[in-house]
């Protein structure tokens, strides 16, 4: 299996960035404004909607507060033909900035590039969101 495993300094506190990391239903508003126009969530199932209008769906595994990391896998609508999807993000202190941390286990191996370039850009698009005050802010009613 592949690992890819990606990750950026973010100038925000580390419960600021988990916050927005946790708030599964809303990474169309806090991590990936513009690349995810919307997403809903129906019990553990996540459905990004994106630009295009194609659906990504994804099942969350788990959200740990205590380690700061949220576990999902892609389960339909990835354009990559992958037979296996598993990934994990981490949010680590380091003072005033903090740590984000993105894993991402695929086969087959020969997809590693295709989905290393993809997780390479949208942690870049991820920090520059995070770092946004309008996007970082928690959104009332949400966690």
């Amino acid at each position: 299996m592949a690992m890819i495993r990606v990750e950026a300094v973010v100038d925000v506190p580390a419960q600021r960035v988990w916050e927005a990391v946790a708030d599964v239903g809303a990474v169309h508003r806090r991590l990936l404004p513009g690349r995810v126009t919307d997403a809903r969530v129906e019990g553990d199932i996540r459905t990004l909607t994106m630009p295009d209008g194609q659906q990504v769906r994804e099942l969350i595994l788990g959200i740990d507060d205590g380690l700061r990391r949220m576990a999902y896998s892609v389960v339909e609508g990835q354009r990559l033909p992958l037979t296996y999807h598993h990934a994990a993000f981490q949010v680590f202190d380091e003072g005033d900035r903090s740590r984000l941390v993105w894993l991402t286990d695929v086969l087959p191996h020969g997809m590693a590039d295709a989905v290393r370039a993809r997780v390479e850009r949208g942690i870049v698009e991820m920090k520059a969101a995070l770092e946004s005050d309008e996007v970082t802010a928690p959104v009332p009613g949400r966690r």
